[in-house]
């Protein structure tokens, strides 16, 4: 979702964006959790709407979620897709098979069909999983966010000074570059 933001924000401003890994729900189980367990159904068919009101303003589409998957997995591919100049494109084919097509981004088959598919070799990803190679990238930044009181996703930090946090419009974003670039004048 951040993305397409992003992507907006840079028709207008000069913007350098760093995507992070965090893991939200690092307690969820390997098989994750079913979502009616943690929501009421009204809740969750309010959050879906919301999301889906929101995503189609970006070309996102969001179908009615039923789990949450347990989402080191996906986060530790994610690093390994950067390492492999793939990033983006991982993102953006993990959203899409987990909230537009509700596949579970916590299942080992479903994240090497998103590798596969982006070209990337899941044997060199098994052993860098083996070798715990991201594992401390994901520590780190964890670390990095509750310092800094930041608990949920999409978080965005901007200059190091301005949060905007959650799916926000774009207007929210374009206040605080305004009024960064203001305060620099």
């Amino acid at each position: 979702m951040g993305k397409g933001i992003v992507d907006e924000l840079k028709k207008e401003f000069d913007i350098e964006d760093i995507w992070l890994p965090l893991e939200i729900h690092p307690d969820t189980p390997e098989e994750g959790k079913e979502l009616t367990a943690m929501f009421p159904k009204s809740r969750l068919e309010a959050m879906t709407t919301n999301l889906k009101n929101y995503g189609s303003q970006f070309g996102l589409v969001f179908n009615q979620l039923s789990l949450l998957s347990n989402s080191h997995l996906s986060l530790l591919a994610g690093e390994f897709a950067r390492d492999n100049g793939k990033f983006h494109q991982y993102h953006e084919t993990a959203f899409k098979a987990y909230f537009t097509y509700g596949k579970d981004i916590g299942k080992v088959e479903v994240i090497y069909n998103i590798l596969e598919e982006l070209g990337l070799d899941i044997n060199s990803f098994s052993s860098e999983v083996k070798a715990g190679t991201y594992e401390g990238k994901l520590q780190e930044t964890s670390e990095s966010a509750q310092l800094n009181g930041i608990n949920s996703t999409p978080t965005f930090i901007i200059n190091n000074k301005y949060a905007v946090v959650g799916a926000q419009p774009v207007e929210a974003f374009k206040k605080a570059l305004l009024e960064m670039e203001n305060e620099s004048l």
